[in-house]
């Protein structure tokens, strides 16, 4: 809270000279924007935060959309800038209705990022604004110009690698286990077992305004082949082995940590810096894979077998015992399941599109788009209760050869080209040869 000296510089004060209540979000927002001195814009800024943490939901959600509403560019400024482009086509026309054209939520924006701790306010004000979007579509935006803001605030250029081991702080730690988005942390001791270890490592992207608060990280398993099941790289009853002993680093899992940075790519520049890093430290390590969840594949395949020309009838037919309960568990019905569902499964991924033409995994769309290929298809990869309810229990590898990456990465922008290895497309039906229908 403002004390009384800080409510008189920011002049709240009834007809009287009385200090008084100060006024509501939008209101503040106005004035914070109306200010020229530094002093009062910096306490300004720090009361427009703490008001937004302390209002209720309706009255975030109030001054979110006066964000929308009220907030954008400034019609006479902007008519004017048109205008006197009209009368001179001139570079600095141009860029006076560049700057017309900028709506004013992103100068308020900035002037909040100038509170103490305004940087973590803004980016959790985003994810309150993202709770938000599906019933009020007006939001967009807002978050438009708060993606259009984080994209520069978070450039790679301002974020620093960390590696995360045992003896990190206990307080990013404690966040490591919370924001585990792939494989749930049970305890401290599933953490230090994929912490301190010879034959794993954990890296972080960490940015100045959020100290202690990581990005994105992933961890990596250092072995000795392509694993295909998770299980055993989780084993707390597993036997190590020595770093240099090992060919190759496995990426199983990567997390982004700030619903609020939705949109702002870390992982790319994290998965290519910690390659550079682990060839750095450990030369003999020549394969860079992932071993990737799925998904979306279980809810696809679900609806594929319902309708739609990709699955063929005897391909809908073999895949029946998908809904016998325990068909995992069950040796006979896994091993008749398995060709169809891998079968399946190279279809889900180098044939079926969204209604933008675009691969349909998430997890899929964020590797290839790094450039990296489709390696192989992993049958019972992950048969916990969450991997057979999001994939039927199928993992993938991604290959990340520093030789291809650019040349692959280029081929999925460009053409929407799906790299894969030869061992995918073996799985393909011969029949399968349509797209799936936006």
């Amino acid at each position: 809270m403002l004390t009384d000296r800080g409510r008189a510089l920011l002049r709240w004060r009834d007809p009287a000279g009385r200090v008084t209540t100060p006024p509501g979000l939008p209101e503040m927002g106005e004035l914070l924007l109306s200010r020229r001195g530094e002093a009062s814009g910096v306490a300004l800024a720090r009361a427009l935060v703490t008001a937004f943490q302390d209002a209720d939901e309706a009255k975030r959600l109030e001054f979110l959309t006066a964000l929308a509403d009220h907030f954008g560019p400034d019609p006479d400024a902007v008519r004017k800038a048109v205008e006197a482009l009209r009368d001179n086509r001139s570079v600095e026309a141009i860029e006076a209705l560049h700057d017309a054209a900028e709506p004013r939520r992103q100068e308020l924006f900035r002037r909040l990022n100038l509170a103490p701790g305004g940087t973590a306010a803004l980016v959790r004000m985003r994810e309150e604004l993202l709770r938000h979007l599906k019933d009020s579509p007006g939001l967009r935006r807002v978050d438009s110009d708060f993606a259009h803001l984080f994209a520069s605030w978070f450039n790679r250029g301002f974020l620093s690698l960390r590696h995360i081991d045992w003896n990190t702080p206990a307080a990013i730690l404690e966040k490591i286990i919370r924001y585990e988005a792939v494989h749930a942390i049970q305890n401290w001791d599933d953490l230090r077992n994929r912490l301190q270890p010879t034959d794993r490592r954990c890296y972080g992207f960490f940015h100045p305004q959020l100290v202690d608060e990581p990005l994105i990280f992933v961890e990596v398993a250092l072995t000795r082949d392509i694993p295909d099941t998770v299980a055993p790289l989780l084993d707390l009853d597993r036997k190590p082995i020595d770093a240099d002993q090992a060919s190759t680093a496995v990426f199983y899992s990567i997390s982004n940590t700030q619903r609020g940075l939705a949109g702002v790519s870390f992982g790319n520049f994290l998965i290519k810096q910690v390659v550079e890093e682990l060839k750095a430290e450990l030369p003999d390590i020549r394969t860079f894979v992932t071993l990737s969840p799925v998904p979306g594949f279980a809810a696809w395949l679900e609806k594929a077998r319902a309708e739609g020309d990709l699955l063929d009838d005897d391909l809908r037919a073999a895949l029946k015992p998908l809904d016998q309960p325990g068909w995992h568990v069950d040796h006979d019905a896994a091993q008749v399941l398995r060709e169809p569902l891998l079968a399946a499964a190279a279809i889900y991924f180098l044939r079926a599109r969204d209604a933008k033409g675009r691969a349909v995994d998430p997890v899929a769309r964020f590797h290839l788009g790094n450039g990296a290929c489709l390696e192989r298809l992993n049958f019972g990869g992950d048969v916990s209760a969450n991997g057979l309810k999001q994939s039927h229990g199928l993992m993938v590898n991604y290959l990340y050869d520093p030789d291809r990456i650019e040349a692959n990465h280029e081929a999925f922008a460009e053409r929407t080209e799906i790299a894969a290895s030869d061992a995918v497309r073996r799985h393909l039906p011969a029949r399968a040869t349509t797209k799936e229908k936006p």
